[in-house]
């Protein structure tokens, strides 16, 4: 952890619960402005969705294009194999190695935003941090976005852009595989009794949860603002104690 930033921060939470939207609120801000407000340098952002999308367009070329077998999605999109879900964890751990070699100054200059959903449907949290590799658990908090399946179901619904399905931003899912694979959480097991750590292999994990069920990530007015400083100044409490 460097002594001016966070070195990784894992953003979690349901769909639409207002991760990308703090990601682009932190990428508004100037450089020095994030890193003194929110002890957050450049943002080297790490989402797998832009990876299991790409899995989406190549499953859809070759069944549709190439006319030869999809490798990772049915034909209605989902996994066909729950371990997927895992493997997207390990490209993580590679595309953060990879930054770390090829982006000069990275560990003193930048902060990885590590952004991921899991729903129970799939292992949650507590089967994805599993795969989680030691040097991002030591180096790593955790900042979850909490809200109820209800708002996650109607912020999805509001968010599609048909014209960009692939975006960060304007990406959302059908009802029912948000009901499906989101509707329930493992997040209350995995972050256990402890109030500010969670033990993932025996190690001690810093977390806070940023409460957005008013939905400050869309109506901001500065209570975004407001809010991640909050939840970033516990952070930085927390992790004096580890």
């Amino acid at each position: 952890m460097g002594m001016d930033k966070f070195d990784i921060i894992f953003l979690l939470g349901r769909p639409a619960a207002g991760k990308s939207e703090i990601i682009d609120f932190l990428l508004k801000l100037s450089d020095e402005e994030r890193r003194k407000d929110f002890f957050i340098g450049k943002i080297d952002e790490i989402d797998d969705f832009t990876m299991l999308w790409t899995w989406y367009e190549e499953d859809d070329i070759l069944a549709n294009k190439l006319f030869k077998p999809r490798l990772h999605t049915t034909e209605d999109g989902y996994f066909i194999n729950t371990y997927l879900w895992n493997l997207l964890i390990e490209r993580i751990n590679l595309e953060y190695e990879k930054h770390k070699r090829d982006i000069p100054n990275y560990l003193s200059e930048y902060t990885a935003l590590v952004e991921f959903s899991r729903g129970a449907e799939h292992g949650g949290y507590t089967t994805a941090f599993q795969y989680i590799s030691d040097e991002l658990l030591n180096r790593g908090v955790i900042l979850y976005v909490n809200v109820s399946f209800e708002e996650s179901l109607r912020k999805n619904r509001r968010r599609f852009d048909p014209n960009r399905p692939d975006s960060i931003l304007y990406h959302s899912l059908t009802d029912e595989k948000l009901t499906k694979l989101y509707k329930e959480i493992d997040w209350e097991q995995f972050r256990g009794s402890n109030p500010e750590f969670i033990s993932v292999r025996g190690i001690k994990v810093p977390y806070v949860v940023f409460e957005n069920e008013d939905d400050v990530t869309t109506n901001d007015g500065g209570l975004l603002g407001n809010r991640l400083k909050e939840n970033i100044d516990r952070l930085k409490a927390i992790i004096l104690k580890r």
